[in-house]
């Protein structure tokens, strides 16, 4: 990204952004946008249920309820599957540390990262202090900050040597739902903009990943950041241009805003894990199925994979955020259990003695046909020898959950199912699953979503 440029007022891109914003409409978007953004939000909301049982979502809720309250006079939100309140910044805070932690949510290749787990717990703090709020339009915002967000994200990574946390364009995803929901003006707009992606947490992801803690993508940051931008710059303050929109090495990345909706090119996540391990967990489930290997019968496990996804953990986890950034646990889970969910990645798991074994078993090696492929595709193969003598392998298997083919309607809302379930009630997920899937008609109200959900307490 070019350190310095100076400009004498918007860049054309900016005009561009904010024309396109304003002009949205339910009713004009194509059909299967609006269908994906609903989806999209049954899954987050099944993730951000599912990560209630998450020591780092625990502490993100009662020091967001302590710490970041609300003042006599400030907006106020409701904290997701918990109904306390903090402030709009604090609320956001709360919910995207929760949902950022269950590593199971939307994400767009290029971008390396993800949106979703921002956007969603910002529209909900946003939607609280919003005096109407339809569900027709409340898809509308998330597909902006999806649009925006991914934008910014390529823009960043494609000008910068590091890569960092989604966090870091995340924020701006956040500035534009805000920005469209509470009317500013285009001056408000664009500093919002730019003092977001000024303190959004540029974070080096691979420090992350190599030490995991309850810090992970940087979204539990990005989101309140892009509320407190928008809140701070609503009452006068001002910040430089927003780098990855108007910098002129920028520019070519927002070129297809409005022509080509990224909002639908994403993947959503079956496992609630690092997208890097998801072909090798894929491979080692086909593997399981097609051959009926008993996990007690295995001797070795090889996986090949792409550098990034060698480079995760071969190590047994003893914490959440190590086995969602592990490659070996996940696997060894595959095989022994034929499944990897959220009871996988709890510390409850984390003394099985037969996933232990498998663990210490599996070794990773860098495939060079892989990493060419990467970062457009996330592929991986597995061999596994049996004590008999008997081998296996895989082949080359692809990530599931897309982008190419996209997750259908039915797998979306089995994985919903299977991730509210784990701490709500079968009446309590088809509630919430007839109020999300109902956002795209002309009478839904978003915020009787939210209120349906803040009063839908989960049991600490």
């Amino acid at each position: 990204m070019t350190e310095m440029e100076v400009l004498a007022g918007p860049k054309p891109i900016f005009d561009d952004l904010s024309k396109w914003l304003h002009g949205l409409d339910a009713d004009a978007l194509p059909v299967e946008v609006m269908s994906t953004a609903k989806l999209l939000v049954l899954d987050l909301l099944g993730v951000l249920a599912a990560a209630h049982r998450l020591e780092a979502g625990r502490i993100a809720r009662d020091h967001a309820v302590r710490h970041w309250a609300a003042g006599p006079d400030a907006p106020k939100a409701r904290l997701a599957f918990d109904g306390r309140v903090a402030s709009l910044p604090g609320a956001a805070f709360a919910m995207a540390t929760q949902l950022d932690n269950l590593d199971a949510h939307d994400g767009w290749q290029p971008s390396k990262g993800h949106a979703g787990a921002a956007l969603l717990p910002a529209l909900l703090a946003l939607a609280e202090d919003a005096k109407a709020l339809s569900g027709r339009e409340a898809l509308v915002l998330m597909i902006a900050g999806y649009e925006t967000a991914y934008r910014a994200a390529a823009a960043l990574h494609g000008t910068v040597p590091d890569y960092h946390t989604s966090g870091a364009w995340n924020a701006l995803g956040c500035v534009v739902m805000g920005a469209r929901l509470r009317g500013v003006s285009d001056d408000v707009f664009r500093h919002a903009l730019g003092i977001a992606e000024y303190h959004a947490p540029r974070s080096q992801m691979m420090r992350e990943i190599a030490n995991p803690t309850m810090l992970h993508d940087g979204t539990g940051f990005g989101a309140p950041v892009g509320l407190y931008a928008l809140l701070i710059a609503e009452d006068g303050f001002t910040g430089a241009p927003a780098a990855t929109i108007e910098f002129d090495d920028a520019a070519g990345y927002w070129a297809d805003l409005g022509k080509s909706w990224l909002t639908c090119q994403q993947y959503v996540k079956p496992y609630p894990i690092c997208r890097w391990a998801h072909a090798p967990i894929d491979a080692a489930l086909g593997l399981k199925v097609a051959h009926e290997i008993d996990a007690k019968d295995i001797a070795a496990v090889e996986v090949h994979t792409f550098k990034y996804s060698a480079d995760l953990s071969m190590s047994v986890p003893d914490t959440a955020p190590k086995a969602q950034y592990s490659l070996a646990w996940p696997v060894a889970c595959a095989f022994a259990c034929g499944v990897v969910g959220v009871d996988e990645v709890m510390p409850e798991a984390f003394e099985d003695k037969e996933l232990i074994r498998l663990t210490h078993l599996t070794t990773a090696h860098v495939d060079p046909a892989l990493e060419a492929d990467y970062p457009a595709r996330r592929q991986a193969s597995v061999r596994v020898t049996l004590t008999d003598g008997r081998r296996f392998d895989s082949g080359v298997v692809e990530a599931s959950g897309g982008p190419d083919p996209q997750p259908t309607e039915a797998e979306i809302v089995a994985k919903f199912r299977r991730f509210a379930g784990s701490v709500l009630s079968v009446a309590q997920v088809e509630e919430l699953e007839r109020a999300v899937m109902s956002l795209d008609s002309q009478d839904a109200d978003f915020k009787a979503l939210v209120k349906l959900v803040a009063e839908m307490k989960i049991a600490p």
